[in-house]
């Protein structure tokens, strides 16, 4: 397909764009965070942009290692369930309204909590990248310190936090990392120009998100 040949061409964020655009398109218009049953989040276009996140993590390196697995199993829950019965669950909120239903959404390995800490990942990601454009002389460190801070840490427990700090002395430095961000004929204006692209497309669609977990009640989930 001439799309997948373009996507392939292009840098991570592009596609990202591309799949965030598409997923913005194929929801229905006039939804009502009031009325569950008609918000939609198309689920395979929301995995997809959850695995070019991991492709992102993985230029910063073995720092993000666990952050990484952990998004990359919360993804094959959700398409596990997702391949089980398409016509129902192509809409990620009637997964979450199932599990809810049966009350499952806050238990074990559950898909709504899956979708919780991936909503929490594309947190990350987004806060890093847009600090990453608005001071690229910071230091990487503290870049991803800043955005760890603010999306991940209030949810996770000491020995996530832990395993993080440590991970912190194996940071590629932040020249590295926009290096590896473009591909070999894109300029620094470029990228900057496509995160911020991609923020601005990221930013009011994770609003949204976290209105449902609100309405679902999972918005405060803590990891044990």
């Amino acid at each position: 397909m001439k799309r997948t040949r373009e996507m392939e061409k292009g840098s991570e964020i592009q596609s990202a764009i591309e799949e965030l655009s598409m997923l913005i398109e194929l929801k229905p218009t006039g939804d009502n965070l009031d009325r569950t049953t008609t918000v939609h989040i198309p689920t395979r276009p929301f995995l997809n942009v959850c695995n070019l996140v991991i492709q992102v993590l993985d230029k910063i390196g073995p720092t993000m290692a666990v952050l990484r697995q952990d998004i990359n199993q919360n993804i094959q829950r959700l398409e596990m369930l997702c391949n089980s019965d398409p016509s129902i669950y192509s809409n990620l909120v009637a997964i979450l309204k199932k599990e809810a239903d049966e009350g499952n959404a806050r238990k074990g390995a559950s898909c709504s909590k899956a979708f919780v800490w991936l909503a929490r990942s594309l947190d990350f990601t987004g806060a890093l990248l847009q600090r990453l454009v608005a001071d690229p002389g910071q230091k990487m460190e503290q870049l991803v310190e800043e955005s760890y801070s603010i999306t991940l840490k209030p949810w996770h427990g000491w020995i996530s936090t832990a395993a993080y700090k440590v991970s912190l002395k194996l940071l590629p430095d932040n020249k590295t990392f926009i290096n590896l961000l473009m591909p070999k004929d894109e300029t620094y204006d470029n990228l900057n120009e496509h995160v911020q692209t991609f923020i601005s497309l990221l930013v009011p669609f994770l609003e949204e998100i976290h209105s449902i977990l609100i309405l679902y009640g999972l918005d405060r989930l803590k990891s044990t």
